[in-house]
C-alpha cells in the first residue's frame, strides 16, 4: 500500500518492510484490524517518524519542548488507543490515544540478546517498587548482583526507579520484564539493560498515570544489529 501521498520520499519509516509479526503476536491473538496493522506491508508506515511527525506542544504554544521530553505525535494510520508500542531500534515508546495520536517517550532497551520481543499486558503497577535480581542476572554478573539476592526496598537508589509497569503474558504470567524508571538518564537511547524498558523517573511517572491495568504492550523485534550498547 503506497503512502507517497502522505510522506515525502526522502522520509524513512520506523520499521523495515521486511519486518514480520514475531512469535507470540500472531493470529488468533491479534484481531483482524491489528493483524493488518502489524503486517509487513503496513508496519513500515504505522508509526510516525518522531523527527518528521506532526508534534503538538503539550504545555503552551510558546514552549519549545526538549527532544527528550514526552510529546504527542500524529500517527500515519488509525491505531487502537490504549496500547504501548516499543520500537527498540529508535529507542521510542508510544502510548496510543484517540484520533490516531500517541504520546512518544524516549527510552533505553535490553542489550544484545536480553531484549525479548512479543505481545504482553500490564499485569501489575507499583510505585517505588522493590527489586530482586533474577537468578539469570546473578549468574551472568555475580559480582554486581549477588549482594542484592535478598532484594532491595524501593527508593531513589533502586534500579526500578519511581514507577514500574509489570509485563505479563497469557499462560506464562509474570515475564520479569518491566517498563520502569531509572536514575541514570544518560542511559536513555542505549541498549544497556537486562531486558527491561527504561525511562527517566519523570517520564515513567507521566506514562504510569496514563496506563491502566491490562493494557496491551507490543515490543517489536530489533531490526538491526545491537550497536548501541557502548554509544
Amino acid at each position: 500500500m503506497s503512502r507517497t501521498n502522505k510522506r515525502p520520499t526522502s522520509e524513512k519509516s520506523i520499521l523495515p518492510s521486511s519486518w514480520r509479526v514475531p512469535r507470540g503476536m500472531t493470529a488468533p491473538m491479534l484481531s483482524r484490524r491489528q493483524a493488518l496493522f502489524f503486517g509487513a506491508s503496513a508496519i513500515g508506515v504505522a508509526m510516525a517518524d518522531a523527527g518528521t511527525a506532526h508534534e503538538q506542544d503539550v504545555t503552551s504554544p510558546e514552549t519549545e519542548l526538549s527532544p527528550m521530553e514526552p510529546k504527542i505525535v500524529q500517527m500515519d494510520v488509525e491505531v487502537p488507543p490504549g496500547e504501548i508500542h516499543v520500537v527498540p531500534d529508535r529507542f521510542e515508546l508510544y502510548w496510543t490515544i484517540p484520533d490516531a495520536q500517541a504520546w512518544l517517550y524516549k527510552i533505553r532497551v535490553g542489550r544484545e540478546d536480553l531484549y525479548e520481543p512479543g505481545r504482553f499486558y500490564i499485569g501489575a503497577k507499583k510505585e517505588w517498587p522493590s527489586w530482586t535480581p533474577t537468578p539469570d542476572m546473578i549468574a551472568r554478573e555475580p559480582e554486581k548482583y549477588e549482594q542484592f539476592k535478598d532484594g532491595m526496598d524501593g527508593g531513589p537508589d533502586n534500579p526500578l526507579g519511581a514507577r514500574a509497569l509489570y509485563l505479563f503474558q497469557a499462560g506464562r504470567g509474570d515475564t520479569f520484564l518491566r517498563i520502569h524508571g531509572t536514575n541514570e538518564p544518560a542511559t536513555i537511547g542505549r541498549a544497556v539493560s537486562n531486558g527491561c524498558v527504561g525511562l527517566t523517573n519523570d517520564h515513567i511517572r507521566h506514562l504510569y498515570d496514563r496506563v491502566p491495568m491490562e493494557s496491551t504492550v507490543f515490543l517489536y523485534p530489533k531490526a538491526t544489529a545491537d550497536t548501541y550498547t557502548q554509544g
